[in-house]
């Protein structure tokens, strides 16, 4: 077993180190963007522009550029999609000024912008923020009560998206906030089935500073000599004291099955070099913690490391325009243990077709926020997302005078005045 181990990661390496080259090559030069032929990834290229209009609220600072000015932290944390998708339609061809020709209305919440000293955003009072900020627009504009909101969007980047917590358990019983309950979520969480996830969701990225990453890209030809990398933690003994809920115990199960194995390099330590000891590794670890998304799975990508997806039921960034079965490896949650079985018995030929793909400047641009935006990234994903909701199906528009959403609705500490 142990020599198939040692000839499974020497052909892996070598099938890594024939294609680096003209990966790293690729990405560094900006070569023009190659689409992606045959499933999801034929849309990555859509252009948005001309098959939809955004109607931008006006909303007062306090509830989004002021908390910026006050910790300027929202702007690099992995939350941050909020601030640069906002950013990003203030300057758009999609927007529009006229609200009456309007077929998405977006109203900027910054939600995560309350951060504690560690930097880890506050969703305590983000449910009574967002009802402010709703009856706010509510009240000043026409737009909100004709359709109770099934034509407008939000950015809700929480671990749990618009359930605006971050324990499962907890996030589950407060549900999706019931004012925003008929409309189109772009979140960063994502789980069929899931109490959290809205259907028609919108899946997005975590924000990842494209220029950190870009910076640290390693020269072409660098040969990949781990076979599988994690950094991060195992256990959370502060928020999870008697174990077994952190990362449903998969994490907890990587750290005991395999960190003596000689194929694996995972340690709770994030070392300086961590972005360049992702670029020398086949497979890059993607378990789920609180919630099954993480930063990893776009660094991932951009470093050209096949993600091994672990977190049951994911719903990845963009599923319906990047290739994420033929590119990454998902492997069952209760599989971890099999997890060297699983990933030493992939052929060559398939891991690099794979590297081929993650080598696309296409598919790494769709993950990315890069401001100002460009052609392809995650905020055009996003608009390409919305476009083909259009046009607007029956039920979105209500009879005057009608209502769906409950006002009243939610946990009472939910109901104060923010």
């Amino acid at each position: 077993m142990k020599m198939r181990w040692v000839f499974a990661i020497a052909i892996l390496a070598a099938a890594a180190v024939l294609f680096l080259g003209s990966e790293a090559q690729e990405v560094q030069q900006g070569h023009q963007t190659r689409m992606i032929s045959g499933g999801a990834g034929d849309v990555l290229q859509d252009d948005p522009v001309g098959r939809l209009k955004v109607y931008v609220y006006d909303l007062p600072s306090r509830y989004n550029t002021e908390l910026v000015d006050r910790d300027p932290r929202c702007l690099t944390h992995m939350f941050a999609a909020e601030v640069f998708v906002h950013r990003s339609l203030l300057s758009s061809a999609v927007r529009t000024m006229d609200p009456d020709e309007a077929d998405w209305f977006f109203a900027p919440v910054y939600t995560t912008c309350d951060l504690t000293a560690s930097g880890h955003p506050m969703p305590f009072d983000s449910p009574r923020m967002m009802r402010s900020a709703v009856r706010h627009l509510a009240a000043r504009w026409p737009y909100w009560n004709r359709s109770d909101g099934a034509d407008h969007f939000f950015v809700a980047p929480h671990d749990f998206g618009a359930c605006f917590h971050f324990r499962e358990d907890d996030a589950v019983a407060r549900g999706i906030h019931p004012l925003l309950r008929r409309a189109t979520l772009v979140q960063t969480f994502g789980q069929r089935g899931h109490a959290c996830h809205k259907e028609g969701s919108i899946t997005v990225p975590p924000y990842a500073p494209p220029g950190r990453m870009t910076a640290r890209l390693l020269p072409p030809g660098t040969p990949r000599s781990t076979f599988a990398y994690f950094r991060g933690l195992f256990y959370d003994a502060g928020n999870d004291p008697g174990g077994g809920h952190y990362a449903r115990g998969a994490r907890a199960e990587v750290w005991e099955n395999f960190r003596s194995s000689p194929l694996f390099d995972v340690s709770a330590d994030r070392p300086a070099t961590y972005y360049e000891d992702m670029q020398r590794a086949v497979f890059c670890l993607c378990p789920l913690g609180w919630a099954p998304w993480s930063p990893r799975l776009v660094e991932a990508v951009v470093f050209g490391c096949v993600p091994v997806v672990i977190a049951d039921g994911i719903v990845p960034p963009f599923a319906d325009a990047v290739p994420w079965e033929e590119l990454g490896v998902f492997v069952a949650e209760e599989d971890v243990p099999r997890l060297d079985t699983i990933l030493t018995s992939i052929p060559p030929e398939v891991v690099l077709r794979k590297q081929r793909l993650l080598a696309s400047p296409a598919v790494k641009r769709a993950l990315l926020f890069p401001q100002p935006a460009q052609p392809g990234d995650a905020f055009h994903q996003i608009l390409n997302g919305l476009a083909r909701k259009l046009p607007h199906g029956d039920g979105v528009f209500l009879e005057p005078g009608q209502t769906v959403l409950d006002w009243t609705a939610g946990p009472p500490g939910d109901l104060k005045p923010w």
